[in-house]
């Protein structure tokens, strides 16, 4: 089976020869065919420029340049659409990621869909690196209910039918096990060697956090109400309405016994309840049409089919 190894690289010129030359020992190790998938994200530096020699001299080595910086779930989406390997591993450009433990993660796929690595021993610093990772892994897993504890990790390997068209945009490249879990895949997570960054500059910060929280919005949504908007919108929309009407039926009965009710704040929370339930509602009714749209319109499917193995290998 072809092993599409697919690494996205953003101003990494300090590492591109070392890292060739890792995975390329690696893999030639490991024995299997593969191809080596760069996706140069827009470098500004002399990183494509090291790369291209070894696309001339190497036939295993594949290059997509980016016009400019689109960012990692682009470059990501990128290798994902153009592999030609039955199964697909990435790995970060940084070489904190050890080329040695593909064999591994890849040995695991066929039992599994989707292989994720762990960083046990990370080697970052722990209030800018670690700190948040731990909170964000805690905070994703309880969410999307996908356990894992190193969402983060670079170095992942999946059946190529997992990922192939799966779309992908802001920070959701990290969300890739949760998102694939609607489809039933099988999840394992291995232990990886972690390295610390020798050479260049990390391109993440802390404030990435922030864009996971909201991109873990977006993901819950999708995993869970993709198809069925109402069901997300409709019950606070009805318990909003009810309780505004209830509110507002005793504002009335309070009027009729000649009570005044003109300055109470509890007529204006009554009347907002129903505005907004009747809103809410209105937003499922939307979110519902907007569904059947996409799905006849795209012929998007509904369900998702495992193939015997021994049918996919030809037999």
């Amino acid at each position: 089976m072809l092993v599409s190894v697919v690494v996205p690289l953003y101003n990494e010129e300090e590492n591109v020869e070392n890292l060739y030359n890792a995975l390329k020992s690696a893999m030639d190790e490991d024995g299997k065919d593969y191809e080596l998938l760069f996706i140069d994200d827009g470098s500004a530096d002399r990183t494509l420029a090291l790369l291209e020699p070894f696309e001339k001299k190497d036939p295993k080595v594949r290059i997509l340049r980016f016009r400019r910086n689109f960012g990692k779930a682009a470059a990501w989406a990128a290798g994902f659409d153009n592999a030609r390997g039955d199964i697909i591993v990435t790995i970060d450009g940084d070489l904190q990621n050890d080329p040695k433990d593909i064999p591994k993660l890849v040995s695991y796929i066929g039992e599994y869909d989707v292989v994720n690595g762990w960083r046990k021993k990370r080697k970052d610093p722990f209030v800018i690196r670690r700190f948040p990772s731990i909170i964000a892994n805690w905070l994703i897993s309880k969410v999307t209910g996908v356990n894992l504890r190193d969402y983060g990790s670079g170095l992942k390997a999946y059946k190529a039918e997992v990922v192939k068209n799966m779309n992908m945009y802001g920070e959701m490249h990290r969300f890739i096990p949760a998102v694939a879990s609607w489809y039933g895949v099988k999840i394992k997570e291995v232990e990886t060697i972690h390295h610390p960054r020798r050479r260049g500059e990390s391109k993440y910060g802390i404030s990435r956090t922030l864009l996971v929280i909201l991109d873990l919005i977006t993901v819950k949504f999708l995993q869970s109400y993709s198809t069925k908007p109402m069901q997300a919108f409709g019950p606070i929309g009805l318990a909003c309405g009810i309780t505004g009407f209830f509110i507002n039926l005793y504002m009335v009965t309070l009027w009729l016994s000649g009570h005044p009710i003109g300055h109470r704040p509890l007529l204006l929370l009554g009347v907002l309840l129903v505005i907004v339930g009747i809103q809410l509602i209105v937003m499922g009714l939307l979110g519902e049409m907007l569904v059947s749209s996409y799905h006849e319109g795209q012929r998007k499917p509904l369900y998702v089919l495992r193939e015997p193995e021994g049918k996919k290998n030809g037999s």
